[in-house]
């Protein structure tokens, strides 16, 4: 066990005990656990509809995917999406998978949220959807996004995989959208084993993601849906028919036993996320050589960021290896400038929207370190401690 650790375990006896009764039942694969997480995961986000998938990165290729199956397809092949250049590889492959076009577009170097001036200038005729990433459970400023789009047939999408509990005007990230995504990994806000959800309020949009969360079949749509119509009353007729080409991201039974312990808790993994926060705040927000990210609304800070400043007396590779000396774990800010990743990029119709000053900022100079829903009052100290040696 390091001194200062990435995640540490959000289960106690009760994730246990759930676990336990859904072995008592000998029903492994989804069923009314799942069913019961989602109804109340929606009623905890504020929407209409939550559907739970096998992780955070499904619940994106879901999200996408669902916007080609509308009766009036919200999106075809070749139109243009914008997206921040940080953010984790899975907001950007369903894009690429399928065939829409990738707009880059820089972030600002305080909130580490997409660049709203450079959006704002990268918007086109072209533009169809945006797809925003609450990066590091902070929310983006979505009074000044939608004021951009306001008369604009554009879609706003969220991935808010990194900032479960995040708010904005006391509304909940990943409800700005048409669709929002959440991750449930171990290292994340809840975890589940593995799992994601997307919420909506958009009922066509609901009945798809069912649909292709599950082979494409119609077994799991109620019997009036916006997919198929209307179903027969005829089970067997119904058990092995395909509508949509979809696939099998369904959740584990455990997974949702599991979530629902974990939803009761949430609220307060997320005051005492806020709490360490503050701490953190107070011990490097007016440090000299490093800066911390500026808080938009109320984050859920999923991590800690902090990127050496130009003329710092110590490189990346140096404090890297300070924390590493002093066994607290790091890891870049999510991937960094994901435009550096030329090998995959090979496969993407993309265009970068604007220059890329500060996320190749953050690229070279930029990390975080975890935060946790118990206190990191001794953690944050020393690595408070760990930081000044560096500078003595």
């Amino acid at each position: 066990m390091s001194n200062y650790s990435l995640a540490s375990s959000t289960w106690d006896q009760k994730e246990l005990d759930a676990i336990q009764r859904v072995i008592d039942s000998d029903m492994y694969t989804m069923g009314k656990n799942v069913a019961e997480y989602e109804k109340q995961f929606a009623g905890y986000f504020g929407s209409k509809y939550a559907v739970m998938v096998s992780s955070g990165s499904t619940a994106n290729l879901l999200m996408i995917a669902a916007l080609f199956f509308t009766q009036n397809p919200k999106l075809k092949r070749g139109d243009e999406v914008i997206v921040p250049a940080v953010s984790w590889s899975t907001t950007y492959f369903p894009l690429q998978q399928y065939g829409l076009k990738v707009k880059f577009v820089d972030i600002d170097p305080d909130t580490l949220n997409i660049d709203l001036q450079k959006l704002e200038s990268a918007i086109s005729d072209s533009t169809k959807a945006i797809l925003l990433v609450n990066l590091l459970g902070n929310p983006n400023d979505f009074d000044a996004i939608q004021e951009m789009v306001s008369g604009k047939d554009i879609l706003i999408l969220e991935d808010n995989c990194e900032s479960m509990g995040a708010e904005y005007k006391g509304k909940k990230a990943g409800s700005f959208g048409l669709m929002g995504t959440f991750s449930s990994f171990f290292s994340h806000h809840i975890a589940t084993m593995e799992g994601g959800c997307v919420i909506t309020d958009d009922e066509e949009l609901y009945h798809i993601l069912l649909c292709i969360r599950a082979h494409g079949w119609t077994r799991n749509l109620p019997k009036e849906n916006k997919v198929s119509g209307i179903k027969s009353d005829d089970p067997f007729e119904e058990s092995f028919k395909f509508i949509l080409p979809g696939y099998n991201v369904r959740p584990l039974e455990m997974s949702g036993a599991i979530g629902l312990e974990q939803l009761k808790k949430l609220p307060d993994f997320v005051a005492v996320r806020r709490q360490n926060a503050t701490l953190f705040q107070q011990l490097f927000s007016d440090h000299p050589f490093l800066t911390i990210q500026k808080e938009i609304g109320d984050s859920s800070w999923f991590g800690f960021s902090m990127v050496i400043n130009p003329g710092a007396p110590f490189t990346r590779k140096q404090m890297v290896a300070a924390m590493q000396e002093a066994e607290i774990e790091c890891r870049p800010i999510v991937t960094g400038n994901f435009l550096k990743n030329k090998e995959v990029l090979e496969y993407f119709d993309y265009e970068v929207g604007s220059s890329m000053e500060a996320a190749e900022h953050i690229d070279q100079n930029g990390l975080f370190v975890g935060n946790h829903q118990v206190s990191l009052d001794k953690e944050l100290h020393y690595l408070k401690s760990i930081v000044d040696k560096l500078t003595a």
